[in-house]
């Protein structure tokens, strides 16, 4: 903790008031943590403000100067890589598929006019839409990929999904998803899916808990949580949706939200900082007026 933070949660006598609300905004755009302090005064709090928002900037520029001395990956490429190269050790096959989907597609994971969902799709006309999942085209690869092999199929997929969604500090509209699916597991599909995500949290070092929940397209869902936050859903089939598919066997697959996953692993408060940005740059910020 900053000597001048120690020096202010010190203050003795009585408090009358806290930072305003723009004080608190501007403290949350450079720092991750934000402290609860209350002031006898104005000045007292002006005082602290300036001298905490200093702080805070001074630690920002370094961040940026040390990117520009010392070229790195971006932290959501790295992390992609990461997970990437995790999963090909066990086995699995990466695919891109295209970011451009049918709204048919949409209609055969049961996303139609009237679910919640397709309220956030982003369309691009009435028979094409930025796609808001990657389960359809995994879907679509892992049939195809079927009828050439006898053992199971592995594959996996990383890359931007688009949703309409409201305005939260976990919530982007343009967010990447890391999705893998595997069809005709040689153990119980939910014990392996368990084993999967197990091997994903152990690489990043994060503790998590395994919850079931209700969803709207695969109605019962294996979800991940970090500190309260949900990280990944999982499912299991056969379900009700593979015969849209032609898919007649049982299967096990997850997706990990990557930037929800990164502001856990790094202490973000908000996504904007760790994904796709034209302020942030992996967490600095980079416009300070």
């Amino acid at each position: 903790m900053p000597d001048t933070i120690h020096y202010l949660l010190t203050l003795t006598g009585v408090a009358f008031m806290k930072f305003t609300e723009p004080q608190i905004q501007r403290l949350k755009e450079f720092g991750d943590v934000f402290y609860e302090m209350e002031f006898a005064s104005a000045d007292e709090r002006e005082r602290a403000f300036s001298e905490l928002f200093s702080e805070m900037t001074a630690k920002n520029d370094r961040l940026i100067n040390n990117l520009i001395a010392r070229p790195r990956r971006h932290m959501l490429a790295k992390l992609e890589t990461d997970l990437a190269e995790m999963l090909m050790n066990e086995g699995f096959v990466e695919v891109r598929t295209p970011l451009i989907m049918s709204v048919s597609s949409l209609n055969k994971m049961a996303i139609t006019e009237n679910s919640e969902l397709y309220r956030q799709v982003f369309k691009i006309d009435e028979k094409r839409c930025l796609r808001p999942m990657l389960a359809p085209n995994l879907y679509a690869v892992m049939r195809k990929l079927r009828d050439r092999t006898k053992g199971p199929v592995r594959i996996f997929e990383v890359g931007s999904c688009f949703r309409k969604e409201s305005r939260s500090s976990n919530h982007l509209e343009e967010f990447t998803m890391l999705n893998f699916v595997e069809l005709g597991p040689e153990t119980e599909p939910t014990k392996r899916l368990k084993e999967l995500i197990a091997k994903i949290m152990c690489s990043v070092g994060l503790d998590y808990k395994i919850i079931t929940e209700c969803s709207e397209v695969y109605k019962e869902t294996t979800d991940v949580e970090v500190n309260g936050i949900e990280i990944a859903s999982g499912a299991v089939g056969p379900h009700v949706l593979d015969h849209a598919h032609d898919i007649h066997e049982p299967w096990c697959g997850a997706g990990f939200g990557l930037e929800r996953l990164l502001m856990e692993m790094m202490k973000k408060r908000n996504a904007k900082k760790v994904g796709r940005s034209l302020t942030y740059l992996n967490g600095a910020k980079l416009d300070v007026m």
